[in-house]
């Protein structure tokens, strides 16, 4: 049955195991992916610490500028090299980083080049403007540095925390649209004199490239066609790496040893985000794991239903008790319309999950229960672990 088929008659959803998933030697990397505000950065850090604490040997890594990993983790920054985090309770070891583009790009130009033509690519104007923000650049980056953290084979698990929203996956992407900017024509036009040999040859490209930048250059100006030409040119013998290493990785993701983790909360906009990347995922055959349902309502009393609560507290309201307070009485009635009201929630988050399980019987499921409060230490990331793994309490309050 494929992702979009729809199954007649009540929703069932199969359980996510994620206990099973972290435990086994063959998973290497989880990838969370989701739109944003739906937990998904304290999901990543919350599998990563039950990991570590389960035996695995663990790096989080976040694309995610947020600094909420690092102070979920008791770390004051986060940076391009992988920290260790303190207070694991466990035999393993958990360490976390947040990527850094520029820094993760200037690495790959000095592996990459010998110490001359790195000088000249990483003082280039160009390359400066390309490596702290052109399109596309951070998901290629983050690319390059999964693959240098799975190739390191430091870790036994690497926990990726993906951009928020759709453009989580556009990492999919990046071979093929950095690698497209790198052969367009207009590249491999500025450095065509440099390949061809014989002089009348480069006379005559010189004539047309002469015509030809003398165009561009009053599109672009003059000096930023001069910085791109040097940038080309220096980086030229490098162009070839960049889209085999981040097809090495696109095939490393695609590959038995990892999962994706979809994660959303019970709301329609988020679960139709999550339906999103289902599809995109299965359209790439990458291997989901499943979908992480977060800060699902719960109650200490499901047989009290909505109705009967509201019916309860206009009662008290108008007739009162004559055992009880007037005080009480209020006391009582509010807590029952709290209660209706939960119950509310809880029926709409309910009808959500089932109209996505509907479209989606055969995604595994793990429902997370709602906190009380904001996860901003190891132990509110613990409980989260917890109740991932199914071993936590049942939550009576959220957010």
């Amino acid at each position: 049955m494929t992702a979009r088929t729809a199954r007649t008659g009540p929703a069932r959803r199969s359980p996510l195991d994620v206990d099973a998933l972290i435990d086994d030697p063959k998973t290497r990397i989880v990838v969370c992916c989701g739109s944003g505000g739906v937990g998904k950065t304290t999901t990543a850090a919350a599998i990563g610490l039950r990991a570590a604490e389960r035996g695995r040997k663990v790096v989080v890594l976040t694309i995610d500028p947020a600094r909420r990993l690092a102070q979920s983790m008791g770390l004051t920054e986060l940076d391009n090299t992988p920290r260790v985090v303190k207070g694991v309770d466990g035999p393993g070891e958990l360490q976390a980083m947040m990527l850094d583009m520029k820094r993760t790009f200037d690495e790959v130009v000095l592996a990459h080049a010998d110490p001359e033509r790195a000088k000249t690519i990483l003082e280039n104007p160009f390359y400066q403007s390309l490596s702290a923000g052109f399109a596309g650049t951070q998901e290629y980056m983050a690319m390059e540095k999964l693959g240098q953290l799975r190739a390191a084979d430091r870790w036994d698990l690497i926990v990726v925390d993906t951009p928020p929203s759709r453009s989580a996956l556009d990492f999919l992407d990046a071979p093929n649209r950095l690698g497209s900017f790198l052969d367009g024509k207009l590249i491999r036009m500025l450095t065509a004199p440099a390949k061809v040999g014989g002089r009348s040859a480069m006379k005559f490209l010189n004539v047309g490239m002469g015509l030809l930048t003398g165009t561009l250059g009053k599109i672009f100006g003059a000096q930023l066609l001069t910085d791109i030409q040097t940038f080309v040119s220096a980086m030229d013998s490098m162009f070839g790496g960049f889209r085999e290493r981040a097809d090495r990785t696109y095939q490393l993701l695609k590959a038995p040893g990892t999962a994706f983790l979809v994660v959303a909360a019970p709301e329609r906009d988020a679960l139709r985000e999550a339906a999103y990347f289902v599809d995109r995922l299965a359209a790439d055959t990458m291997p989901l794991a499943g979908l992480v349902l977060n800060r699902v309502h719960s109650t200490g009393a499901p047989q009290l239903t909505a109705e009967r609560a509201q019916a309860a507290a206009e009662m008290l309201e108008e007739n009162g008790s004559p055992h009880t307070s007037a005080a009480a009485e209020t006391l009582a009635a509010g807590l029952l319309r709290l209660h209706a009201e939960r119950m509310q929630v809880m029926d709409r988050e309910r009808r959500t999950r089932d109209r996505f399980v509907s479209v989606y019987p055969d995604v595994p499921i793990v429902e997370v229960g709602a906190l009380a409060g904001d996860v901003h230490d190891l132990e509110g990331l613990r409980e989260i672990g917890n109740r991932l793994g199914g071993s936590g309490p049942a939550p009576t309050a959220g957010l």
